[in-house]
């Protein structure tokens, strides 16, 4: 939480909890798994950079959760999903041939409900007042573990959600 919500660095932390850097890095890969392995999902990564796509992937991979495609357009990123029983969507903003990672998200919510995750070097693109609701921003360059804090809040959250619809009503 330190690290991941509050900001704090990986020193700063060890120094609040008196413990060692190499611990606290054990703690947050420790507490991200445990996560993730609550509500492993399907992901889609709509990322035009194939080594921050490598690196989301081999992240989210080892928290448990199964990547099921890599998009780096907006065609793409359709394609892809189409048959696929998608949890998260990891995106860019700004994709390879020009097209638009909000414009892909939107096409794809069209026709499911999934949670959202921007990963942008272009957070100012996010505000325009045409993205899809709720999503969440995450600004370039990131840190692995707020990737993986944020990763498992919006699957809580949409989880949470479901089951609040599929209660009955009195």
């Amino acid at each position: 939480m330190l690290v991941s919500l509050e900001g704090f660095s990986e020193e700063d932390a060890a120094r609040i909890l008196d413990i060692s850097s190499s611990k606290v890095r054990e703690l947050i890969d420790e507490c991200g798994r445990e996560l993730a392995s609550q509500i492993a999902t399907n992901i889609l990564i709509i990322e035009d950079e194939a080594l921050i796509a490598m690196d989301l992937q081999s992240l989210v991979e080892n928290l448990g959760h199964e990547v099921q495609g890599i998009a780096r357009t907006r065609a793409e990123a359709v394609a892809i999903a189409k048959n696929k029983d998608l949890g998260l969507i990891l995106a860019d903003i700004q994709l390879a041939d020009g097209s638009s990672g909000l414009d892909a998200v939107n096409d794809l919510l069209n026709t499911f409900e999934v949670p959202v995750i921007f990963i942008t070097a272009y957070p100012e693109r996010f505000l325009t007042g045409q993205r899809p609701e709720p999503a969440f921003l995450i600004a370039k360059p990131f840190q692995p573990a707020m990737v993986s804090a944020i990763a498992s809040q919006a699957l809580f959250f949409a989880r949470n959600a479901k089951n609040r619809k599929k209660e009955p009503t009195h």
